[in-house]
């Protein structure tokens, strides 16, 4: 949410797009420092959403960064990561979202299995006094340096562990799936994997984007739709597979120069036609501007 009009700002946004769904931070993504509720314009966006025919429970809120809990190294940014969690989700629920992204997070060099250990614990800890119905959902991660999550295995023993399994969900992303190395141009072995390992009940959201670097480069480097390594049509069959259709689906794609480019991203992916000067063109615009 970017200030002066917080929520609204990004409901405005999100409308400008053409979007029917969207996800948001509720603060700056790299910290813990938020604006008091009552000052976020929650209200005058809600309104807004619902005269646009957009519903609030399918939109999305990404938690802070900054929050690990799979280390089990640090006990003070352990700790720290839980108190950050348990008030996002306070904050997800007074915005009426029902879905919490949270990136699994890091081992610190403890090893996949402590990390996997420590996050559960972590989860159990916030879940136990937590108090909203949000669901928190673990995201599919590229396997950068220590990254735990990268396997769906991984992702399931994180659910199956957990004390609170009806409050955890899953945040499926196209780039790290690829980046991880799942062979995301067989998408329908990629879904039918996913669902034997985790189960498609779990699938909560879907972060739609290409990537920078081939299948298994462990690189986490976004591109814009259609134009990096897995490519338009790999795309296409994510976005519109029947089993997938009511999942919500989220751009995490590059501004080009200084343009955000999820307006025309969202007419090329509806259009079932790929525009491979549209980059150029939004670049033309950002320089013009």
């Amino acid at each position: 949410m970017g200030s002066p009009d917080f929520f609204l700002g990004t409901c405005e946004k999100a409308i400008s797009f053409n979007e029917n769904t969207f996800m948001f931070y509720t603060g700056a993504p790299q910290n813990s420092v938020r604006v008091p509720l009552e000052k976020c314009k929650i209200k005058e966006g809600l309104e807004l959403l619902k005269k646009n025919n957009i519903d609030i429970t399918n939109c999305i809120v990404h938690a802070p960064y900054i929050i690990n809990l799979a280390n089990s190294i640090d006990e003070n940014k352990f700790l720290a990561s839980e108190e950050i969690l348990k008030n996002e989700l306070k904050r997800t629920f007074a915005f009426g979202t029902k879905i919490l992204v949270l990136h699994p997070g890091s081992h610190v060099g403890a090893g996949e299995k402590a990390g996997l250990d420590q996050l559960i614990l972590g989860l159990n800890d916030v879940l136990k006094v937590d108090t909203t119905d949000v669901v928190i959902a673990i995201e599919t991660m590229a396997g950068k340096g220590n990254e735990i999550g990268s396997s769906f295995e991984n992702i399931a023993y994180i659910l199956n562990n957990c004390k609170y399994q009806n409050r955890l969900g899953v945040c499926l992303d196209t780039c790290h799936i690829n980046d991880a190395g799942y062979d995301v141009f067989d998408e329908d072995n990629v879904i039918n994997e996913f669902d034997r390992i985790i189960g498609l009940q779990n699938l909560k959201v879907m972060h739609i984007n290409d990537s920078k670097n081939p299948r298994s480069s462990h690189k986490d480097r976004h591109e814009n739709y259609g134009f990096g390594e897995i490519g338009y049509e790999t795309l296409n069959k994510f976005v519109f597979d029947k089993r997938l259709i009511n999942i919500p689906k989220i751009l995490e794609t590059p501004y080009v120069g200084s343009i955000p480019p999820y307006k025309e991203e969202i007419a090329m992916i509806k259009s079932g036609i790929f525009d491979p000067e549209l980059r150029n063109k939004l670049l033309k615009e950002s320089i013009k501007n």
